[in-house]
């Protein structure tokens, strides 16, 4: 097996991105934001300080070894269960990423909370892809949904990503997440289709939830809903990128992962968190294979208080 990374994960299938290469930069949950939606759970460090979450070293040393004994991925990817921007190297990596790997693109997920400042827009400028989020346009849907931390004003984060766009020459693709009841009205649209016009992305990709967020009793948009939304707005380049049905990501699924999933749930009930601490995997690629198996109809959820367990589906 070798080395054991506690900073990389996967190569994971993407919907977005192909096989992503994971790079997690600050510990689970060390966010910005406490999005109602978010899969990934609580944010249990609402921050919008920056600094070295995680030895820089230690990454470095980490992708050296997995690239030098694997495949490579389609993407080198900044992501994980928090906000990889808060890490105050992050541009220093990338820089380090083109240099060693040219070869190998470099994708930034981002909540989009930070490029009001300078320092994080030049940090992304040598990505090949930023995918950075905005949900909300007006500061009341921004707190509904979003949950930010106190400093964070939703006219200086469209703002900055109207700067970022300015001076960032990649591509750059931004997701709204569609919450029904929460951020589809007719106003929250509007305001949300004239800052997209503002930061001008190359692309504009709707999602809506997966499986359950934070919050019990939101629900995902419908394929129809999102489809209304995109031709309301008649912009250029938006794609719904929902996994609404059955995608070639299902089919990537490996194996092994899905066979030792099912058998730990077999046993007993799990939480998200209970399979990445068990099977020493990272909660987002825990969250990928869940996805695609309860897409599959193998497992189904079943919510107790704040936690939602899984469990083997049994045929009906």
């Amino acid at each position: 097996m070798g080395m054991k990374y506690r900073h990389l994960f996967g190569p994971v299938p993407s919907r977005r991105l192909g096989f992503s290469l994971g790079i997690d930069l600050v510990p689970a949950k060390t966010c910005s934001l406490n999005c109602i939606y978010c899969e990934c759970g609580r944010t249990t460090r609402l921050t919008v300080t920056r600094r070295e979450y995680v030895p820089f070293e230690e990454i470095e040393t980490e992708l050296t070894h997995y690239l030098s004994t694997n495949p490579a991925p389609d993407y080198l990817t900044l992501s994980g269960s928090g906000e990889p921007l808060l890490h105050s190297r992050a541009g220093e990596l990338i820089r380090w990423m083109k240099a060693h790997y040219p070869s190998i693109p470099v994708a930034v997920l981002t909540n989009g909370t930070l490029f009001t400042d300078p320092e994080v827009r030049r940090a992304v400028l040598d990505a090949d892809v930023v995918l950075p989020s905005l949900d909300a346009a007006t500061p009341r849907v921004f707190a509904k949904i979003n949950h930010p931390h106190r400093l964070l004003q939703i006219t200086e984060i469209i703002a900055g990503l109207v700067a970022l766009r300015q001076v960032y020459s990649g591509e750059m693709w931004l997701e709204v997440f569609i919450v029904p009841g929460v951020n589809d009205a007719e106003s929250e649209r509007t305001a949300l289709r004239d800052a997209i016009v503002r930061i001008s992305p190359d692309r504009v990709q709707l999602n809506t939830l997966d499986r359950p967020g934070t919050v019990s009793d939101i629900r995902a948009a419908t394929r129809q809903e999102l489809e209304k939304i995109s031709a309301v707005w008649q912009l250029p380049g938006v794609e719904i990128v929902a996994r609404t049905a059955a995608g070639p990501e299902q089919r990537m699924v490996r194996a092994e992962c899905e066979s030792v999933i099912l058998e730990t749930i077999a046993r007993r009930p799990c939480t998200m968190r209970d399979l990445a601490h068990l099977l020493g995997m990272h909660i987002n690629e825990v969250n990928k294979y869940l996805g695609i198996l309860e897409k599959q109809g193998k497992i189904e959820s079943r919510r107790q208080g704040e936690d939602l367990f899984y469990l083997r589906r049994r045929a009906r």
